[in-house]
Formats: structure tokens, sequence, C-alpha cells
């Protein structure tokens, strides 16, 4: 008599993305027997990161360093520090993150962003893989509903008008023609089980990454189930009136095929007076739910309470919907 035993493998997750919202679903995932990997845009242009970026010529560290604090197994008073942010009153020093600071040191020692960041994980004892999407700053583009066109995230931000389309170019002075993912990026997508999209500014967070060409191809190879976590707010002026569906619609358009299988949608609802529309000025209101058209668009929509509300504001419940994640990787098929 023979027994027949399943070997549960680790699975491996890789989440795309930047701003606010990636650490939110890292530090959830972080709690499962996961294989991470955070890839981050490079296409950020403003605050601390924008300064660093434009004095020392490299991608901007805010939002590298925000997944190195929550990746890192350091003492969280060491996390603290990485953490600190000068006063504003501090002159050139203002406003400045101590760990942005570190993250282009190390830039500057490996003569290598993506090497410099590499080693800065070792330091930190990071559960997982932190990746940069280009090894140089990219330059965000869009073109609005109206026909005109900026360049610059910040730029593009604050502009609060409805977006067409985005794409990212290197910098004039870049050696390559085309923005380009490290090998180390391309060869994370098509060996993952699952990829995470989101959450996060569809436009300015999300897209940044997958309109990197190798990446759209990648993501068009890979077999890993392709998850989009849906906003629960949308974006002044880039995202009015979105639904789930129209999240959806907009990444798979920029990619260039149906590449998402599955749809993280809440079914919580935010209160009419709860937001601080002051405090929150980027969120205009709630994404609309719409499954069914999540369905027409060709991905499962995957529905759960995914809210917290904290701090005036509506955000994801990152242990819930790393719960869900989690069921997704363990699934057979969607």
């Amino acid at each position: 008599m023979t027994e027949e035993f399943t070997v549960k493998t680790t699975p491996k997750i890789v989440v795309i993305g930047g701003g606010s919202g990636q650490p939110v679903i890292l530090r959830g995932l972080k709690k499962f027997d996961a294989d991470l990997t955070a890839v981050i845009t490079v296409a950020d242009d403003g605050g601390s990161s924008g300064t660093l970026r434009d004095y020392l010529n490299i991608v901007p560290p805010g939002d590298i360093r925000n997944v190195m604090a929550t990746l890192s197994t350091l003492p969280q008073e060491i996390i603290d520090i990485f953490q600190y942010r000068f006063h504003e009153n501090d002159e050139m020093l203002a406003n400045h993150a101590l760990g942005n600071l570190i993250i282009a040191a190390m830039a500057e020692k490996e003569h290598d962003i993506f090497a410099g960041v590499q080693l800065l994980t070792k330091f930190m004892g990071i559960q997982g893989h932190v990746y940069p999407v280009a090894n140089e700053p990219l330059i965000l583009h869009a073109k609005f509903k109206d026909g005109t066109e900026l360049s610059g995230e910040a730029e593009i931000t604050a502009a609060h008008k409805q977006i067409d389309h985005i794409w990212v170019t290197p910098q004039p002075d870049s050696v390559n023609e085309v923005a380009q993912a490290p090998s180390e990026v391309i060869n994370a997508i098509l060996n993952a089980d699952v990829i995470v999209l989101g959450p996060g500014s569809l436009f300015t967070s999300i897209l940044p990454n997958l309109v990197v060409p190798n990446v759209a191809e990648a993501l068009k190879a890979t077999r890993a189930k392709v998850v989009y976590i849906a906003n629960i707010m949308t974006q002044k002026g880039e995202t009015d009136d979105f639904s789930d569906a129209d999240h959806l619609r907009a990444l798979n358009k920029h990619v260039g095929d149906n590449v998402v299988d599955a749809v993280i949608m809440n079914t919580g609802i935010v209160p009419d007076d709860y937001i601080d529309w002051k405090k929150w000025n980027e969120v205009s209101h709630q994404v609309a739910f719409d499954p069914e058209e999540v369905r027409h668009e060709g991905a499962i929509p995957v529905l759960g309470d995914l809210l917290e509300l904290r701090d005036d504001g509506a955000f994801h419940d990152g242990d819930i919907v790393a719960q869900l994640i989690m069921q997704i990787a363990d699934a057979k098929e969607l």
C-alpha cells in the first residue's frame, strides 16, 4: 500500500505598483508563507524623491524606501530611523527622509541603482525581493481626453484632468531609446504564480510599470494568475466616474491584451459623512461596483468587504486582501 502526499509549495507572488497602496498589501502578504517580489514605479518626480532624482540623476527612492521598510525584518526602532523625515526648517535636508538619502548613497557607491538597492535589501533583512521597474528614472507622459499633453508625474497629477492614455520614456540623456526593465523583473513576472496589480493611482502608480515595453510583453507571456486589486475611491479628475470595470479596461488597453484574470473588488460602503475631503483632496468618490461588467471584460470578480476606515479616509484592509490573494494562489484554476 502506498500513500500519496501533496507537497505544498511556497507561491511566488509579484506585487507591481507604487505609492501608499503597495506597502499595505505587502504588509498583509508578509504574514503568509510566500516568496514576495515588489516591482516599483520609477516615474515619481515630486517631493524628496523628485529633488534627489533631479540632483543625483537616480530613480526616485521614496516608493522603494516604503516597500523596504515594510518588508524589512529589522527591529521597528531601526525602521523608524530609516523612515525618519527631516523637519521643513532643516535647510538643505528639509523634508528629506533618511532612507531616501541612504538609497541615494547606495546607488552612488555601487554606481548602479539596481545593484545598490539589492545590497541594501541584504543589510535590512528584507523578506523577499525589491526591484525598481527600471534601472534609471523614467519620464511619465499623459494625453488627456481634451487632446492636451503633459509630462511629469507631479504635473499630471496636479492637472486633475481625465487621462486618455499614458506612456513612459527614458530621460533625454539616457543611453536607452526606450524604457526597459532589468532581467530580474522580467524573470520574476515570467516565473510567478500570482501577479498583483495595485491598489494605487491607476495612471501614476500602476500603469507606469505596465507600459514599460518588456514588462507588457512579459505580462502577456506569463502563466501566472494576474490579479488587479480595484481601488476603493476614484482619483479627482483622472478617474472620476470610473467603475472597477473601467479601471480594468484601462489596464488591459495599456498592456495591449486582456491579461487580468481576476479583480479583487470591495463590497463595503464608505459612509457619506466619513471622508475628510480637505485632508484627502486627491480622492473624489467611491468606485462604482460592477462585477457583471468585470466578467464581460474577461476577468473573475473576487468579492469581499475590504474596507478599513481610518484617519478620516477609506483604505484597503491589507490582511483581508492578502487572504484573498493567498486563496487565489492556492486555487488550482480561476
